[in-house]
C-alpha cells in the first residue's frame, strides 16, 4: 500500500500543530516547574514534587513531537523553517533549563527546611 503524498498546506498545518504544541507543552512544563518552587518555599515538598513531576510529563510530550519531527526530516520530509517553528524550539529549551533550575531551587528548600528542624 503506497503512503499517500502530503500537500504543501497539509505539511504547514502539521508544522503549525507541532509547533504550537510545543509552545504549549514548553508554557505548561515551566508554569508547573514555577509552582514547584513557590510549594517548595512554603515547606510543602509532596506538592513540589508533584508539580515536578507533571513539568516532566509535559517535557516529555514536547520532547515526543520533537522526536516525531525530526524523524520526518531524516526520512526526506523537509519542514519549512519559519520563525513560529525557531520560537517554539526556543520555548521548549527555555522550558528544560527553567525545569532543571527549578528542581536545584527546591532542594535547596529542603535542605533548608531540613537544617531548620534540627
Amino acid at each position: 500500500m503506497a503512503e499517500e503524498k502530503k500537500t504543501p498546506e497539509q505539511k504547514e498545518q502539521e508544522t503549525l500543530m507541532a509547533a504550537m504544541g510545543l509552545i504549549a507543552n514548553g508554557g505548561n512544563a515551566k508554569s508547573s516547574a514555577f509552582e514547584a518552587i513557590k510549594a517548595a518555599k512554603e515547606g510543602d515538598f509532596e506538592t513540589a514534587d508533584a508539580k515536578l513531576k507533571e513539568a516532566d510529563n509535559f517535557l516529555t510530550e514536547a520532547h515526543n513531537s520533537q522526536t516525531s519531527m525530526l524523524t520526518a526530516e531524516a526520512q526526506g520530509e523537509h519542514t519549512h523553517v519559519s520563525l513560529l517553528l525557531v520560537h517554539s524550539q526556543d520555548h521548549i529549551m527555555n522550558a528544560i533549563t527553567f525545569r532543571d533550575l527549578a528542581g536545584e531551587v527546591v532542594d535547596v528548600y529542603r535542605r533548608l527546611a531540613a537544617d531548620e528542624a534540627k
